[in-house]
């Protein structure tokens, strides 16, 4: 079955190009022309991946993000931004999206990262364990000591990154790369404040700082219990 996708863009010329380059290449395509319109198609639709422009008019691109997140927090959305736009960049990924473009872009790599968030979406299956807690990414859970713990999209991205990479030191550039698609430095301190957001929600021994170096992930080592002395 071919991959669906849907297009929220505003420029009618960019509309007609990706819906014909992406179709000649065996993708479907549907269109939206606004950011109401293009969340409306969004809840209702059975899509793979969204392609969105993050200047639209009636809902900005970042609003209707948020709203995808809230109704579909697993549905991969690349942002589509302007070239020198780095501030939408950021605030994109930071937002929830799973990877940006930008404009102008060739059909070639447009194609390729739909491709890429379709495989990811594919392949990114099964549970990961780490001690007493348990990741899911196909389901977005994360159960902690046998109760869910509320993560967004990203949280969850990022403690399965921890979780795959369990006892490893994680350096803040290849936690960019593995989570949020960067292959540069924003800039921002969005590492930091996502870790600060997962120590405070599964426990703060769960991830160590390494100076100079980034991130340990390890599960906390559980107390023995307690020698039962034998009646004398």
């Amino acid at each position: 079955m071919p991959s669906h996708v849907l297009l929220i863009e505003d420029d009618a010329r960019i509309r007609e190009i990706v819906e014909r380059g992406l179709g000649s290449r065996g993708f479907v395509v549907t269109s939206a022309e606004d950011g109401p319109g293009g969340l409306d198609l969004a809840r209702k639709l059975e899509v793979d991946v969204v392609l969105l422009d993050l200047m639209l008019p009636g809902l900005s691109g970042l609003e209707v993000l948020e709203e995808i997140r809230l109704a579909k927090p697993r549905l991969p959305v690349v942002a589509l931004t302007a070239l020198d736009d780095t501030r939408s960049k950021v605030a994109g990924l930071d937002a929830g999206a799973d990877d940006y473009l930008t404009k102008p872009f060739s059909l070639e790599e447009l194609a390729a990262r739909v491709r890429a968030r379709v495989r990811s979406r594919e392949t990114d299956a099964g549970a990961l364990k780490a001690g007493a807690l348990t990741v899911d990414p196909v389901a977005h859970r994360a159960v902690l000591g046998g109760k869910e713990v509320p993560l967004s999209a990203r949280e969850l991205a990022l403690l399965a990154a921890f979780v795959r990479h369990n006892g490893q030191v994680l350096s803040r550039s290849q936690l960019l790369d593995m989570v949020w698609d960067l292959d540069f430095d924003p800039g921002s301190n969005v590492v930091e404040v996502y870790v600060a957001a997962l120590r405070r929600k599964i426990g703060a021994e769960w991830i160590d700082t390494v100076r100079g170096l980034g991130y340990r992930f390890s599960a906390p080592v559980e107390p023995a219990p307690a020698a039962v002395e034998a009646d004398s």
